[in-house]
């Protein structure tokens, strides 16, 4: 592992390169905060996808394109006079102290659930009028409810016990099934909704993340569909060709490897 001295040499190294390619490349000089903001984004996703793989090597390359981003966040900044890598830094290091007074203050805590709960508490002081304004508005459906349940929890506003979350769960069921038997589309979807919230809120309380546990089975199915593609392709047969019997064969073969 690097010493300190040579983690801030690896900084201060990018941020000369940021400068140079800020200056002398042409696609690098054109870009803009929004020019940036889709890439950005597609870059975090590639490093969900390393973390969920386990792969550390591909972790520690992605994080080096996020890294970056926030560089060349922070360049564009100063560039337009309104902040730099350094104001970045040091507002983060202030907005963390603030909110850790069992480190830095004298407030103790007894476990992890009351520290978010304190975090809540000092956002509402810095004067957000919501709980809610901290997710942002252009989050996936599911992560976003995800984060929601974990807000308002931090406030108090929440089930007792998982038990309860998951009668909540068979009562939306119950609710969904008669607007599918009524045939309303608008209520099916307003039902199918609430049937995956309380789904998501369950998770929280068996501990699970939810967009962990159903990209999991996303990668399984694509595992298990592609052998399924090579087993009929190695036979001579088109899938759209074969019953589903014949598909279920190397289905099941497919969930032993």
């Amino acid at each position: 592992m690097n010493t300190r001295e040579q983690q801030l040499k690896a900084f201060d190294r990018l941020l000369t390169i940021m400068d140079e390619l800020r200056e002398q490349c042409p696609w690098d000089r054109k870009q803009t905060l929004e020019s940036l903001r889709h890439l950005t984004i597609e870059e975090t996703y590639e490093l969900g996808d390393a973390i969920l793989d386990q792969d550390l090597e591909e972790v520690k390359k992605e994080l080096g394109d996020v890294l970056l981003h926030i560089v060349f966040y922070a360049k564009i900044g100063s560039e337009k006079k309104a902040f730099d890598i350094g104001d970045v830094a040091n507002s983060i290091c202030e907005k963390l102290i603030t909110r850790h007074p069992h480190i830095y203050g004298d407030v103790e805590v007894a476990d992890e659930e009351e520290v978010k709960r304190n975090w809540e508490k000092i956002k509402l002081k810095e004067g957000k009028k919501s709980v809610l304004e901290g997710v942002p508005r252009s989050l996936p459906a599911l992560v976003k409810a995800s984060r929601i349940q974990e807000k308002v929890s931090g406030v108090g506003f929440d089930w007792e016990e998982p038990q309860q979350v998951f009668e909540k769960v068979k009562e939306e069921l119950d609710e969904l099934q008669q607007e599918v038997n009524s045939e309303n589309q608008d209520l099916m979807e307003a039902e199918f909704g609430d049937v995956l919230f309380s789904m998501i809120n369950y998770a929280r309380f068996l501990k699970v993340n939810p967009e962990n546990a159903l990209e999991r089975t996303n990668k399984k199915f694509i595992k298990r569909f592609q052998y399924l593609e090579s087993k009929a392709k190695e036979s001579g047969k088109e899938l759209k060709d074969m019953s589903l019997t014949e598909m279920d064969v190397f289905w099941e073969e497919a969930k032993t490897l």
